[in-house]
């Protein structure tokens, strides 16, 4: 149960890291303004430099990785060994197949959060034309994918905990002949 243990808090230490990074990356969108050049001709986007890329990033790798360790040292559920049939079993198959879920939304929103974040207007307009759509990261996507990487670390702990809970000491019945007294 030690290991459990471990696995266990290597999830959530993971997990809430993700979710600290998720929400570091929603404060730290980048802002733009429209500039015009020095003989008054064109117009273009300046982008003030931010950090909500690269805590996107780590954000959505450590989910990742926070999910590959339940997966692994679970075997995914359903490789390895019978678990114990009851309620901790069923629990654990709810909880798994609802941390994935959830997983996928979490990574989806950072992802998303991530390309917008990266992509820059580069093109630049005539001054007496409409001035250039300086496009940035909407107000929330940094903070969905943060909701939902607290909810995956949630049910990933849930789950892991449920599935170490049936794991323990369960070994199937053999059909026997009772040959002896003793059986």
């Amino acid at each position: 149960m030690a290991d459990s243990t471990r696995v266990l808090a290597v999830i959530l230490v993971v997990d809430v890291v993700a979710f600290g990074l998720a929400i570091a990356a929603e404060q730290s969108r980048p802002s733009a303004r429209v500039e015009t050049d020095a003989r008054q001709e064109w117009t273009y986007c300046v982008y003030r430099p931010d950090a909500a890329t690269g805590l996107g990033a780590a954000a959505l790798a450590l989910l990742l990785i926070g999910q590959a360790v339940a997966a692994v040292s679970s075997r995914c559920f359903c490789c390895g060994a019978a678990l114990r049939p009851g309620g901790a079993r069923a629990c654990a198959l709810i909880l798994f197949l609802s941390s994935w879920l959830t997983f996928l939304i979490a990574e989806s929103c950072l992802l998303a959060g991530l390309v917008q974040s990266a992509y820059h207007t580069r093109y630049r307009k005539v001054f007496f034309e409409n001035p250039p759509d300086c496009e940035t990261v909407r107000r929330g996507t940094f903070g969905a994918g943060a909701a939902f990487s607290l909810i995956t670390c949630v049910l990933t702990g849930a789950y892991y905990f449920y599935f170490s809970k049936s794991r323990v000491s369960y070994a199937r019945r053999e059909a026997t002949i009772g040959m002896s007294p003793y059986s």
